[in-house]
This record gives structure tokens, sequence and C-alpha cells, in this order.
């Protein structure tokens, strides 16, 4: 993340009228360009023909550029009043195989009690695997029950991170009408076994919370951006992600970087990077378990692992625009899900 703007010297400026401009003091700003810049473009007392200089990332004539900031330069989640339609692309990578989805969903803001914000996240298109819409029985079956799930409504804490599904009880007053439509367009063995697969996970509702809760969308859209950055706008968190089927997720170690100016579309822009930092093994990991079965004091950190993102936020309202995140684990081989989000427009 860039750490300094670049001024351009005008013909008749001085080290004194430039520090003015920014509401810098002269020696402030030549010790900030003294510590950039190479040593033939160092400042000593004034400027002696340097053409460009270094100035403070949030030195700037334009204070509307600025991103707002809270308390210890924390960046605040305010939904209030929201509804924005997004479409979605993941694209998983397994082994030698890679799919994609896309599809698009909406999501409304619904209230905010108790330190928690309530959204309700509606599903607003079909779904389309590898460009092409769901067309073989089990992904049509798949799309067609999944109805039962929307509207869903889920909470988030303040960072703007998941918290709960809030309405499992519905999906089982809602299941009759969706499986008589399942019935009234598909028949046979496979379609009873679906449907009582389906019918015993909405029985149970910690398997439905936890289904639920694997969902990627959902779990990029409120990953929690919403931290406090500090003096030199980043942050070190620790995360995890369901690239895995594990009860457990895997947890990395991620830095995340603010720019505290927008940029020239006027979105805040974040960065984060990381890396696995999980005492489980590959085979661990492989077998599902929730835990290392290895037991050490100080055991030694599986980094076979690789996390990313890249958040774009509306400038005034902070809420996402365009959204990437990148998550990788080596198993037998590497397995990479990638998840893009970007705002429609009416």
């Amino acid at each position: 993340m860039q750490k300094f703007n670049i001024h351009t010297v005008q013909k008749g400026e001085s080290l004194k009228s430039i520090a003015s401009l920014y509401h810098l003091d002269t020696d402030a700003l030549k010790l900030f360009h003294n510590n950039q810049c190479d040593v033939k473009d160092m400042i000593l007392i004034d400027l002696t023909g340097q053409k460009e200089l270094f100035i403070p990332r949030t030195s700037v004539t334009d204070k509307n550029k600025l991103v707002r900031f809270g308390r210890g330069n924390s960046l605040v989640f305010q939904p209030q009043n929201s509804f924005s339609r997004y479409g979605i692309s993941v694209n998983i990578e397994n082994n030698d195989h890679t799919n994609e989805l896309k599809y698009e969903m909406s999501v409304r803001w619904l209230k905010t009690e108790n330190q928690l914000h309530f959204f309700e996240i509606d599903r607003t298109s079909g779904l389309y695997l590898n460009e092409e819409e769901v067309n073989e029985i089990a992904d049509l079956l798949a799309f067609k029950t999944s109805k039962v799930l929307y509207p869903l409504h889920i909470s988030a804490d303040e960072q703007g991170k998941f918290n709960a599904v809030e309405n499992l009880s519905v999906f089982k007053e809602r299941w009759p009408g969706v499986k008589q439509e399942v019935y009234q367009e598909f028949e046979g063995e496979t379609v009873d076994r679906y449907c009582e697969k389906i019918e015993k996970v909405i029985n149970e509702p910690e398997a439905m919370s936890l289904y639920l809760k694997n969902d990627y969308f959902i779990r990029t859209l409120f990953f929690g951006i919403y931290h406090q950055f500090g003096p030199h706008y980043e942050t070190s968190t620790a995360e995890s992600f369901p690239i895995v089927n594990n009860s457990v997720e895997p947890k990395y170690e991620v830095k995340l970087e603010i720019d505290p100016l927008k940029d020239e579309y006027d979105l805040v822009n974040i960065q984060g990077e990381g890396i696995l930092n999980d005492e489980r093994t590959v085979y661990d990991f492989m077998n599902g378990a929730p835990f290392s079965l290895i037991i050490e004091e100080h055991p030694v950190m599986n980094h076979e692992g690789n996390f990313k993102l890249a958040y774009y936020l509306n400038g005034e309202t902070l809420l996402p625009e365009s959204l990437y995140l990148e998550c990788s684990i080596d198993l037998e081989k590497e397995k990479k899900i990638a998840v893009v989000i970007a705002a429609l427009t009416e």
C-alpha cells in the first residue's frame, strides 16, 4: 500500500510554500521527504532543483479525499437502511478440476439490535456453472431445493463479521411447498433420496447452521473488515475460512492494510495477505480432524496455505462495492477458492 504522495514542484515554489499548501510544518515536510528520497534528492535547507517532493499520504489539499475514520483509525460499519444487489463468481480449484459458479443475490438491512446488525439475503437469479445454466439433475435438485433457504435472515457483528443464521425455524415451514414444486418437475428414486437428505438436514438445526456457515458469498461479504487500523493504517488478525469440509475451519494469520485516501473512483481500498497458521497437518485436514492428532508442547505450525483479499468500499457509505477473496490450502494437491463480488446497478 502506498505510504506517500508526490508533489511536482512548480516554478516559483519553495519548501515553505509547499509545506503551507499541505498544512505541514516545513521541517516535518523536509524530514519526511528525506526519509523517502534518494540521497541526491535530499533537502538540506531549501529546494535546490528537486523536481518532486514526497508528501505524507494523508496530506492533501482536498480533505474530501480522506477516508472517514473513527477512533484509532477504526472503520465504522453503518449499514442502516441499505439495500444492495450483487453479482457473485466463485471459482473452485481442486486437484486438477476447476469449476466456476455465477449467480446474483440481494442484501437488505433489517434492524440493529444488541450490537448486531440483521440482514435479509435473497437469491435473485438462476445458477450458472461454467458459464452454462445448470441442467444436470443433481445440480438442478440442489438449486431447486435451496429455495427453502430464501429469504435468509442473518446477523453480523459491529465489525461486519457473520454471526449467525436467524431464521432456521422457518425452513421446516417452507419445505412442504418447495418439495411439492420439486416433485412437479422431477420424479424417481434419485429425487426421493435427495429430498430425504434435505429433510434430515432441515430437521437438525446445528447441521443446517453449519451448512450455511460455509456459504462463500456470506462469508466473503460479511468477512469482518471493519477493524481499528491504528496509526500506520494496518492491523493483523487471525481468521478462518471454510475451504475444507471440517467443523473447525483452517486458521490463517492475515495482515490488513487500508489506504487512508480514497482512490480516483472515490472508493476505499483495503488489501490483505496471509498464510495458513494451524497445528493440523495435511493428513489431519484430509481426514476431517477438528484438532491436531499429535499433541506437542511446542507444535510445528502448518503454513502450507495462502490468503489474499482486496476490498473496495463506497467512499461515502463505507459499504462494499467490489470484493475479492482468495484462499488456498495444500492437501495432496493445492485447493483454492476465489470469490468475486460486485455491486450491481439498476
